[in-house]
C-alpha cells in the first residue's frame, strides 16, 4: 500500500507540473522562443536550493547504493566508506572549477561548452558518449530494487519493472524538470525514512550498537585505511581517494543529470550552496549504507546467508535483513521497498530528464535549418523520455547476468565518462589543445578504457582475478538448509600474488581516472608535436577566458572575436525576466 501510494503522488505531481507549465504558456501574451524547454529541462532558471539539493542527492544516491554498499561492506568490510574523503575533494573541485564555469554560460546542455571551447564535432562526441554511459547505468538503476521487490513479494523482475519505468515516464514527460525535482524531495524522504526505521528496529533487535560493533570487529569488518600504494588492490585508502575523487568529480562536474540542476538556480551563489548541502546529504546516506552493512553482519554474523541460500544474490541481502526486522509489522516492508524504487525512480527521472536535453540541445537543433517551434520541442522532448525509458526496460534482462551491482556500475560507467571527463580537463585546464587535438584523445582513451573493462570482466568471469572476500561461517544456523557449492572464505596474503599483473588487473576505482587522463596525455602530445611538425601555434587559439578555470583566466588573453560566453548569458538573463 505504502509502495502504491508513492507511485500514485508522483504521477499526480507531474500532472500538477504539466498543467501549470500547460497554462502559463496559454496565457503568455509573447511567448519567446526556448520557453518550452527552459521550463522543462531547467525549470526556468528559477528553483529554489533545498528542492534542487536534496534532488541532487536523490539522483546520486541510487538503489545501486542503497544495496550495493551495504552489500560491499558485509562482504570486504568497511574499507570502502573512506571514500568519503573523495567526496570531499569532489565538493572543492566543484566549488571552485567547474560550477564558476558553468553557470557563466548559463548554458543548458553541459555539451555546449566544448562546442565554445573546440567545436561541433566535440559537442556531439561528448554528447554520444554520454548518451552511451546513461544507456550502461540506467538498466542497473531499475534492476537494482525490481531485485529488492522480488525478494520481499516474490513478484517477478520483469514484471514489475516495466510498470514502474512506465510510471516514471508518465510523471517526468509530462512535468519536466520540476516534476522530477519535487517527486525527488518526497522520494529522498520516504528513502531515508526506511533506512532509519531498519536501523533502529534493527540495532534494538541485535542487541544494541555495542552488539553490532563487537560482532563486526569479530568479523574483521571494522577496518582501519589501509595504505597500500598497490594499483591492483581492490580497495585501499589510496585507491579509494585518488580514484573515487576522479569517479565523483567526472560523475557530478560533468554529467548533465547534475549540472542541469545546478544550472536550474538563478545564480552561482545558490548553486554553490546547493552543493554544499548535496555534500552533507550524500555522506549522511553514505554513511546510513555503510552502517546497514554492518548491521547485516550483526544478524548474521554465525549463519551466512549466502551460504545457506537464504539469499540468492549478494544484492538480496539487504532486503532479506528488511524482511527479517519489519516483516511482523504490516506495512513497513512496503516502506522500505517504497524507499528502494524512491531512489531508483528519482535517478531514473534525472537521467530521462537530462537525455531529453541532450537529443533537443545536442542532437537536434545543431542540425536543423529552421528553428523548432514549441510543439515540435515540446514533443520531441517527451518522445525522448518515452523510448530512453523503454531501452532501460529491455536492457534489465542482460544486468541480470551480471555481477554485484556497485562493482558493475563503477566499471562499466567510466568506459565513456572518463574520456569525456578528459575532454572537460582538456578544455579548462589545457588552452593549448584545440579541437583535433582533442578528438584523437577522446578516441584514444575510449579504446585504452574499452580493453581494460572489457579484459578485466572477462579475466572476472574465468576465475583468473578474484577477491578476498571477509570470513564467513554456517556453524550457528538455527535451521536445516542443502549446503551450496560455495567455499567459505577466509583472509590471505596475497590471494593471487601468484599471477602476473597486467593492466586490466587496475582496481576498477581508478578506471575514471586512467579514462580521463590518457585522452589528456595524448591531446596535450598532439598539440606538442603539431607546433614542431606543421607550426601549430596555440598562443595564436582565439578562446574566451570564461571557458577556462577560474584560475587561468587571467592567463589567457582576450578573445578578439566576440565573447560568446558572455552574449550567451546577457541573452539567457532578459529572457528570463521577460
Amino acid at each position: 500500500m505504502v509502495f502504491v501510494l508513492m507511485l500514485i503522488s508522483c504521477i499526480f505531481i507531474g500532472i500538477y507540473f504539466g498543467y501549470k507549465d500547460h497554462q502559463k504558456h496559454k496565457n503568455r501574451k509573447t511567448a519567446r522562443r526556448d520557453s518550452e524547454a527552459l521550463d522543462y529541462l531547467v525549470g526556468g532558471r528559477k528553483m529554489s536550493v533545498f528542492p534542487v539539493s536534496v534532488s541532487l542527492v536523490a539522483s546520486w544516491i541510487s538503489g545501486i547504493s542503497l544495496l550495493g554498499t551495504s552489500t560491499e561492506i558485509y562482504v570486504y568490510g568497511t574499507q570502502y566508506c573512506y571514500i568519503v574523503f573523495a567526496i570531499v575533494l569532489m565538493g572543492f573541485a566543484m566549488h571552485y572549477i567547474f560550477l564558476p564555469v558553468f553557470h557563466d554560460l548559463q548554458i543548458t546542455s553541459a555539451y555546449e561548452y566544448l562546442q565554445l571551447r573546440f567545436d561541433k564535432r566535440m559537442r556531439l562526441l561528448g554528447s554520444i558518449l554520454f548518451t552511451l554511459a546513461s544507456l550502461l547505468w540506467l538498466p542497473i538503476v531499475v534492476y537494482v530494487p525490481a531485485l529488492a521487490f522480488n525478494q520481499v513479494s516474490g513478484v517477478n523482475i520483469h514484471v514489475i519493472t516495466p510498470i514502474v519505468c512506465l510510471v516514471c515516464i508518465f510523471y517526468t514527460s509530462v512535468g519536466g524538470l520540476k516534476a522530477v525535482v519535487w517527486t525527488d524531495v518526497i522520494q529522498t524522504t520516504v528513502m531515508v525514512g526506511a533506512m532509519i526505521i531498519v536501523i533502529v528496529k534493527g540495532t534494538m533487535d541485535v542487541g544494541g550498537l555495542g552488539v553490532v560493533i563487537e560482532r563486526n570487529s569479530a568479523g574483521q569488518r571494522l577496518e582501519k585505511p589501509i595504505f597500500d600504494l598497490d594499483p591492483t588492490a581492490r580497495n585501499t585508502f589510496w585507491n579509494l581517494f585518488i580514484g573515487g575523487a576522479f569517479f565523483w568529480t567526472s560523475t557530478n562536474a560533468t554529467n548533465q543529470n547534475m549540472i542541469q540542476r545546478y544550472l536550474s538556480l538563478p545564480t552561482l551563489k545558490a548553486a554553490r550552496r546547493a552543493l554544499i548541502l548535496f555534500l552533507v546529504g550524500t555522506t549522511a546516506v553514505l554513511s546510513l549504507c555503510c552502517y546497514n552493512g554492518l548491521l547485516i553482519y550483526a544478524m548474521h554474523h554465525d549463519c551466512d546467508p549466502l551460504s545457506t541460500g537464504l539469499a540468492k544474490a549478494k544484492d538480496q541481502l539487504v532486503p532479506l535483513l528488511v524482511m527479517e526486522v519489519l516483516a511482523i509489522y504490516p506495512g513497513l516492508a512496503g516502506l522500505f521497498v517504497a524507499g528502494i524504487f524512491s531512489a531508483a525512480l528519482s535517478s531514473l527521472s534525472t537521467a530521462l530528464n537530462s537525455l531529453s536535453a541532450i537529443v533537443l540541445e545536442d542532437f537536434c537543433k545543431p542540425f536543423v535549418k529552421r528553428p523548432l517551434t514549441e510543439f515540435q520541442v515540446r514533443y520531441l522532448m517527451r518522445a525522448s523520455v518515452l523510448v530512453f525509458g523503454t531501452v532501460a526496460v529491455i536492457l534489465v534482462v542482460v544486468v541480470e547476468k551480471m555481477g554485484a551491482v556497485l562493482q558493475l556500475s563503477m566499471s562499466l560507467g567510466p568506459v565513456t565518462l572518463g574520456p569525456l571527463f578528459g575532454l572537460f580537463i582538456m578544455g579548462m585546464f589545457f588552452p593549448r589543445i584545440n579541437g583535433s587535438c582533442a578528438i584523437i584523445g577522446a578516441i584514444g582513451g575510449l579504446l585504452t578504457m574499452s580493453y581494460i573493462v572489457i579484459r578485466s570482466q572477462i579475466s572476472i568471469a574465468l576465475g583468473e582475478i578474484t577477491f578476498v572476500e571477509k570470513p564467513v561461517t554456517v556453524e550457528g544456523c538455527a535451521y536445516d538448509f542443502t549446503p551450496l557449492n560455495k567455499t567459505l572464505t577466509f583472509p590471505t596474503d596475497g590471494a593471487d600474488s601468484h599471477v602476473e599483473k597486467s593492466l586490466h588487473h587496475v582496481s576498477f576505482l581508478y578506471y575514471t581516472l586512467i579514462g580521463s587522463m590518457v585522452p589528456t596525455i595524448i591531446g596535450y602530445l598532439c598539440s606538442v608535436i603539431k607546433s614542431f611538425t606543421i607550426g601549430y601555434r596555440p598562443e595564436e587559439l582565439d578562446i574566451d577566458p570564461l571557458l577556462l578555470a577560474p584560475f587561468l583566466r587571467k592567463y589567457q588573453k582576450p578573445s578578439k572575436t566576440a565573447h560568446m560566453a558572455e552574449v550567451i548569458h546577457e541573452f539567457e538573463t532578459k529572457d528570463v525576466q521577460l
